[in-house]
């Protein structure tokens, strides 16, 4: 949904830009921005990966341990369920069927968490990205810069300008 807006809002402007005077074509200025490349190469993006990966191996290892416990869970009610009375077999069964609603549970909320927390992270790179994207358009005299995506069918190497934004973006930071 997202991308075919934003498709369109390319369209449109392509369009528009290439509707106007021919005095305006001479003076009009191209580039484009390759965000997930961006992204990964970014040394924010590369912190924020870090940081993803420091989570998943901890929910990863609490996981693994409410799975064994589940587990002997089971296979305890599978090996005592006939020697047990119905009442201690039902107290088994519910005791289990607790710790596999418990452990359910744990996994979405670690994913949702996860996801909450990729989403937050990214959210703030390309915000940062932006402005510095904004500022240099500007200050070059650029009259798009659009996000390099599936839609765009044709786009010349010499208007990549992620690299040039990546290199203002990571020194930015470390002010």
């Amino acid at each position: 949904m997202k991308r075919a807006i934003l498709a369109g809002i390319v369209a449109a402007c392509v369009a528009l830009a290439f509707a106007s005077t021919t005095v305006f074509a001479a003076d009009l200025k191209l580039g484009y921005i390759d965000m997930q490349r961006a992204l990964n190469g970014s040394e924010a993006g590369k912190e924020a990966k870090e940081q993803l990966a420091a989570k998943v191996k901890k929910y990863q290892d609490e996981i693994n341990v409410k799975q064994e416990d589940l587990k002997k869970a089971k296979d305890e009610l599978e090996k005592q369920g006939m020697l047990l009375s119905d009442t201690a077999r039902a107290a088994k069964e519910k005791d289990y069927q607790n710790k596999l609603k418990d452990f359910q549970r744990f996994t979405k909320d670690a994913q949702d968490e996860l996801q909450g927390k990729d989403e937050e992270l990214t959210r703030k790179i390309l915000e940062g990205m932006e402005k510095v994207i904004k500022e240099y358009g500007s200050q070059k005299g650029y009259t798009f810069i659009f996000v390099k995506n599936e839609s765009m069918l044709f786009a010349d190497d010499k208007a990549d300008l992620t690299e040039e934004i990546l290199k203002l973006f990571n020194a930015n930071r470390k002010k």
